[in-house]
């Protein structure tokens, strides 16, 4: 087997991550809400962002997750939240996380 063999091999059995974008109303607990969601379903969380948005009455939170057939699932019991107004999925690059690995390589 040749290095590009081993190296395709290798990127397909490795789970693709994904950035999940939410706004939330922005309160006490509202995190707690998210990420208890994704812990109840046993679902990893890689990496989590949140920053308050305009006149902080509204946050975005951004979660690095791995890509996997549980996704979809999750993503609509997430939108189902009282407090979660929209959720947007990005690819893996998304420039968040990406400058994030940066700062800590």
């Amino acid at each position: 087997m040749n290095a590009v063999s081993k190296n395709e091999n290798a990127a397909l059995a490795r789970p693709q991550r994904t950035v999940l974008e939410l706004e939330v109303n922005n309160h006490a607990g509202v995190m707690s809400h998210v990420v208890g969601l994704f812990s109840r379903r046993a679902y990893n969380v890689e990496g989590i962002l949140c920053l308050p948005v305009g006149d902080g009455s509204i946050s975005r939170i951004w979660l690095l997750v791995l890509e996997d057939r549980r996704l979809e699932q999750m993503v609509k019991q997430v939108e189902k939240l009282e407090d979660v107004r929209t959720v947007r999925r990005h690819g893996a690059d998304h420039a968040v996380f990406e400058r994030l690995e940066e700062f800590f390589r």
